[in-house]
């Protein structure tokens, strides 16, 4: 018993003593890294799942991560969407044109048949109707009459302070009968171009250029204004610091649209009496030496201005150019046809027409979306507008406008597409 009570206590020793050395080693060794033994935080932000992008515009995905949050905005191209008439604007009006400022003006052209220019805000609303009657006297004209205008187009300034309207004959003494679009004799009277100052909406100026002034354009840098002369058959070229004709140039018959290129070195100006465009090369005019002299700060001009320039041509484009747009890049000139009912893109490096399309019937004015990925197009017999891709030149949608479609814009502030029609309406549309 005595011996069986000694070999217990001696195995519970040895036992000890193994479990000892056991839990020895077990401390001594390496610890492993572990996640879960430091619960991680997320306090500051806690975990969201985000939804997935879809391709309805406009679509927004928010992200929220710890220190930034990242906005993506998903647009429909111009490809997919489509026109839609949001609004009409009515009144005492037969607008000829209609023209967007940068500033959110829109100068209607009301012509003979009511003497006006109507000035709209962006939503639509009258805010004045600028009568066209001036005292040539007063603006500085020699044996200047009052005497009355005839609206037909507008050109804005590009920030929008200055609007430039040409009157396509003037009514009063002195003045002769209109000639009317024929044409048909010659020696017509000068006609003016008025301009607008949109903070006050008056005329502030008046300019005296060729017979029966149609389409005009102001230079991308603000130095010149370029008008068709339709019935005296050549190019005025206005200096804006002056509010003066400097030259005419002759194009031939019924000269009518004029797109500039971005940098202002180069007017395009169509012969719709013929199948030419002219090229101007505003570059090349030297502007003489001037000088301020006070007290009332008056520009003196010292020298004679440098017009030593020949224009060039894209000649056959096609039967009666009209509407001339550049794209955005200066690297096409679109052009319509008038007599041929097309739209042609012309690459102005290879001087050659690359595409063409068919829109209504006798296409008239164009516009041209900002990102030049559309041109919109009124089209004056099919009482229709066409929106035509440049791309493929390829007309993906015509809808229906009032009677007479002659006039188009795009706003620069929201994109929709403003169209004046000769039947006594201004048409508001959106590319939705």
């Amino acid at each position: 018993m005595y011996f069986g009570l000694l070999f217990a206590l001696g195995l519970v020793g040895v036992l000890g003593w193994v479990f000892k050395n056991q839990a020895a080693s077990v401390v001594a060794a390496p610890l492993p890294i572990t996640t879960t033994a430091v619960p991680v935080t997320t306090t500051a932000v806690p975990t969201t799942t985000a939804a997935p992008t879809t391709t309805v515009a406009p679509t927004t995905t928010t992200t929220t991560s710890t220190s930034t949050t990242t906005t993506t905005t998903t647009t429909i191209p111009l490809s997919e969407r489509e026109l839609a008439r949001i609004d009409s604007v009515f009144g005492d009006i037969a607008p000829k044109s209609v023209t967007a400022t940068p500033n959110g003006l829109f100068f209607a052209q009301n012509m003979m048949y009511r003497h006006t220019v109507t000035v709209y805000d962006e939503q639509g609303s009258l805010l004045k109707t600028i009568n066209d009657r001036v005292d040539l006297a007063e603006f500085g004209v020699e044996d200047g009459v009052v005497a009355r205008g005839a609206p037909v187009e507008a050109a804005s300034t590009s920030d929008g302070e200055y609007v430039y309207v040409s009157n396509y004959a003037m009514y009063g003494p002195g003045f002769g009968r209109e000639p009317g679009d024929q044409c048909s004799d010659s020696g017509w009277d000068n006609s003016f171009l008025y301009r607008v100052d949109t903070n006050s909406l008056e005329i502030d100026q008046v300019i005296e250029v060729g017979a029966v002034p149609k389409f005009l354009a102001v230079t991308p840098n603000d130095e010149f204004v370029i008008v068709s002369n339709w019935c005296s058959y050549d190019v005025s070229i206005v200096d804006t610091r002056s509010g003066s004709e400097i030259a005419r140039i002759d194009i031939g018959r019924h000269p009518r649209g004029v797109a500039i290129s971005s940098d202002s070195s180069t007017a395009y100006v169509t012969e719709m009496g013929g199948t030419r465009i002219a090229i101007i090369p505003l570059d090349e005019i030297g502007r003489p030496e001037s000088r301020i002299y006070p007290p009332n700060g008056a520009d003196i001009r010292l020298g004679q201005w440098d017009l030593d320039f020949e224009i060039d041509w894209l000649d056959d484009v096609g039967r009666g150019p009209r509407s001339v747009v550049l794209s955005p890049d200066d690297k096409f000139l679109y052009a319509t046809l008038n007599g041929e009912g097309r739209v042609i893109k012309i690459d102005l490096e290879t001087r050659e027409i690359v595409e063409k399309v068919r829109t209504g019937d006798a296409p008239r004015s164009m516009a041209i979306s900002d990102d030049g990925e559309a041109l919109y197009v009124v089209n004056y017999v099919s009482n229709t507008m066409s929106k035509v891709l440049t791309s493929e030149m390829e007309e993906v949608q015509e809808l229906r406008t009032a009677e007479k479609p002659i006039g188009i814009t795009v706003d620069p502030n929201t994109s929709n597409v403003w169209v004046s029609n000769y039947s006594g309406v201004l048409q508001i549309f959106e590319d939705q």
